[in-house]
């Protein structure tokens, strides 16, 4: 395809800002940004919502510091226009472009776009089709390679039928590969059907066209075979995180984003088993960063960025087998640089409560908790078998420690739930808020959160039923009426956003036309309330002729084939659904790094190497 000079974009595109609502989203330069050499393998990153979002999200940064690290190649970032330069761009035949140099996509030779959740689905679609691209990757002879990456990779069956290519697990290893592949593709003249076929053999990638999925009269999946000489199943790529110190240098965002703070890994992965979460599952192993990288990066990045806090990343920060080395260096970090320090997502129990207490030597921050389920049963069901003691013990700490804000995470709709279960979120939280003012302290305010339980692939609710709509706005109703006092704050999810989650969650390669017709009728950041229309996904399913229930509500059979089945993410599919037997009967399963395996397939399929540093065993 013909390159066009970026000179002769920018010409029209400069006339749109000046009518947009936020124009610098658009503007790129900011500090940090890097200089890009035109020439070279060049790749496209996107991520399919607006800049704020976009530029907040730690993937999409390393990888491009990562291509950019590469000799003879240069990554750009791409993120989704809004709903007015969109309109703007439409108009006058702007497509979709880069921001470092304002090239179109489509004169790049990857374009990556990140899957971070179900509802950036139709934005995906619609940044195809800016770039100009046929939506369908069989009706594509030219152009860049459209690859998609994140956890969204799960089961990307849903928008099989959109993309080249789908990079399985974690990127920094693959896309290097795959840039070296087409590099090499180009220097020897490859037709792109070879770029493709030579691209499905890489470690981790999996090419949709390689596999033919077959259907029961019912509906369900008879089989997903190969084809030609593909393998039975693709495996996720896994690396070793103290091999990528990345970001090095992260761009500094021209307007306020989501996460205006450095972000520095603690480690990937979790082994909890928390049966619910497909993070916990789908990143395994636990693979910790050393303390000394650690303290080191957050030096470096508090100095090349400017910015006055610092959240150290994980599933759950406390399960970091140094966070109380790490806490007390990146501390004094803070101390020094006048910054604040925040761990999120920190586990309920004892070990966060000491750690909370010492936490005022890093900043003012609120904290986090995820206690998910207020009855200690379907805390056993879900595999979070915390007590409230450590809860209130947690509270009070961070009380104690000068934390006046406390946020907690719960969710509605879980498998064995019931009513008195819900009713109990708004019993726990007063009984916290009576525990700190008993001891004579003044209680912090909560934020308390209510998500619907959304069953995820590779989990071992993969098989359960999604609760319906409206048995979820019931439950909320509870929540409305009974939690109510000055010092708490309800906020709770959508529920129709919730279903459309849920249908595209489990969904299989036939939603693919109810996603395309759902964007052909006007949906776009369907995550975003003032956007959400569920009726354009009622007249999509319609139209396709598919039933919402049997994707939403329906629980699946032991045997069944499910659509990712093909998908190796290395867990063993009896593992997981042994865990859901074991949550039915309310059953605990312990932490394998307490010593007790529980066989879950993992660690036979990861080198020993990565298993080792991340201090298993």
């Amino acid at each position: 395809m013909n390159k066009i000079a970026p000179d002769d974009l920018w010409g029209r595109l400069e006339p749109l800002l000046l009518r947009v609502e936020r124009p610098s989203r658009y503007l790129g330069g900011e500090w940090n940004a890097p200089r890009v050499d035109l020439a070279g393998t060049s790749v496209a990153l996107a991520y399919p919502d607006v800049y704020e979002l976009g530029t907040s999200n730690l993937g999409l940064a390393i990888l491009q510091e990562v291509v950019n690290d590469i000799d003879g190649a240069c990554a750009e970032r791409v993120y989704s226009p809004w709903v007015d330069m969109e309109a703007e761009m439409r108009s006058v035949g702007v497509p979709l472009f880069s921001l470092e140099t304002h090239r179109p996509v489509a004169s790049f030779d990857i374009f990556g776009i990140s899957i971070p959740h179900e509802l950036t689905y139709t934005n995906i679609l619609n940044l195809i089709d800016l770039a100009g691209l046929p939506l369908r990757a069989a009706d594509r002879t030219d152009g860049p390679l459209v690859v998609g990456g994140g956890c969204g990779t799960a089961n990307p069956e849903p928008l099989a039928e959109f993309f080249d290519l789908f990079a399985l697990g974690e990127g920094e290893e693959a896309i290097g590969s795959l840039v070296e592949l087409v590099r090499r593709g180009k220097e020897e003249g490859w037709s792109r059907d070879r770029m493709l076929a030579e691209a499905s053999g890489l470690p981790g990638f999996y090419r949709p066209s390689d596999y033919e999925v077959v259907y029961n009269d019912d509906d369900t999946i008879r089989e997903i075979s190969p084809v030609a000489d593909a393998h039975a199943s693709v495996r996720k790529n896994v690396v070793d995180l103290d091999r990528w110190l990345y970001p090095k240098r992260p761009i500094v965002a021209l307007c306020e984003a989501v996460h205006d703070r450095i972000n520095v890994e603690l480690f990937r992965g979790c082994t909890r088993g928390c049966r619910f979460c497909q993070a916990g599952m789908i990143y395994r192993p636990v693979r910790e960063r050393s303390a000394g990288e650690i303290a080191l990066m957050v030096d470096r990045l508090a100095e090349s960025t400017g910015h006055d806090e610092v959240s150290l990343c994980s599933l759950s920060s406390t399960d970091y087998t140094r966070i109380d080395e790490v806490a007390e260096r990146v501390a004094e970090i803070c101390r020094e640089r006048g910054m604040i320090m925040s761990l999120p997502s920190l586990r309920m129990d004892g070990m966060s409560a000491g750690l909370a207490a010492r936490l005022d030597k890093g900043g003012r921050g609120g904290l986090t908790f995820a206690p998910e389920a207020a009855t200690e049963r379907l805390r056993h069901a879900i595999n979070k078998p915390i007590t409230e003691q450590e809860m209130a013990d947690a509270i009070l700490n961070a009380v104690r420690a000068g934390r006046r804000r406390v946020k907690l995470y719960f969710m509605i709709g879980l498998p064995t739930e019931t009513d008195e279960d819900v009713a109990e979120i708004s019993k726990l939280v007063f009984r916290l808020r009576d525990v700190v003012k008993k001891e004579g302290l003044p209680p912090p305010s909560f934020n308390v959160s209510v998500s619907t339980f959304v069953p995820k692939p590779h989990t071992p609710f993969q098989w359960s039923g999604q609760e319906r709509m409206e048995d979820v706005g019931r439950k909320q109703d509870v929540l409305k009426s009974t939690l109510r006092a000055r010092s708490v704050n309800l906020s709770w999810h959508d529920r129709e956003m919730s279903a459309v989650e849920g249908l595209l969650s489990r969904g299989d390669r036939r939603l693919g036309g109810v996603i395309e017709r759902a964007w052909s009728d006007g949906a776009r950041f369907d995550s975003w309330s003032e956007q959400f229309d569920l009726e354009r996904w009622q007249r999509a399913l319609q139209a396709e002729r598919l039933d919402p229930d049997f994707y939403l509500y329906r629980e699946r059979g032991e045997h069944e084939v499910l659509p990712w089945d093909h998908l190796d993410f290395g867990l063993d599919k009896r593992f997981l659904f042994q865990e859901y037997e074991r949550a039915a009967s309310g059953e605990i399963s312990n932490d394998c790094r307490d010593g007790s395996c529980l066989d879950c397939g993992v660690c036979p399929n990861i080198d020993t190497e990565v298993i080792l540093k991340g201090n298993w065993g």
